[in-house]
């Protein structure tokens, strides 16, 4: 498993250990419905121990799996903070398409949030994730983007190894990107 381990966190959905779990899981029922009703209609108590076993089996498979999934789900959720609302096709690639249609919700959810807060434009609550020293930064563009335009009307040309000076908020969303990095003097 250190193998499918990606960079950012997230690797392939391990579909054939989550099936196993499962078929474990619904041999241990059916072992355990045949000897609940053993133990019923002959009275057999010397089968509950078994019973309770395999059912403590099946909470643990459950609770394994369901943590398996949600700690999937917080990486992903982390992705769209880090990376915006449009992700690389290097990390889509390790999402299930169950995944990929959460990602989806979670995006619209947050995007309609903060669409509701912050006044007419709604407020960006992405940006500024560690309290700035200043408003703005100088930046060294990593990759030839293009024209990049300002909320003033300023337009700035992004081209590789070009230095700039930018407001902070304008810059960090492309520097998560890895199309800017910020440079400290």
């Amino acid at each position: 498993m250190e193998s499918q381990i990606y960079q950012n966190g997230i690797y392939f959905l391990q579909e054939d250990g989550i099936r196993q779990v499962l078929e474990e899981m619904k041999a241990l029922y059916e072992q355990n419905q045949t000897d609940v009703n053993e133990a019923k209609s002959d009275g057999r108590t010397d089968l509950i121990p078994t019973i309770k076993f395999r059912h403590c089996c099946l909470l643990r498979n459950k609770r394994c799996i369901l943590a398996y999934l949600y700690d999937r789900l917080l990486r992903i959720r982390s992705l769209r903070w880090e990376y915006g609302s449009v992700l690389p096709s290097r990390i889509r690639f390790h999402f299930a398409a169950e995944e990929t249609e959460w990602f989806n919700q979670y995006k619209k959810s947050l995007a309609t949030y903060m669409r509701s807060i912050g006044g007419e434009g709604g407020l960006d609550i992405t940006q500024d994730m560690k309290p700035p020293k200043s408003l703005f930064i100088e930046v060294r563009c990593l990759k030839d983007y293009g024209e990049y335009e300002i909320d003033d009307g300023t337009t700035v040309l992004l081209k590789k190894n070009s230095q700039h000076f930018m407001p902070r908020w304008k810059c960090e969303q492309l520097i998560r990107q890895g199309i800017l990095e910020h440079v400290l003097s």
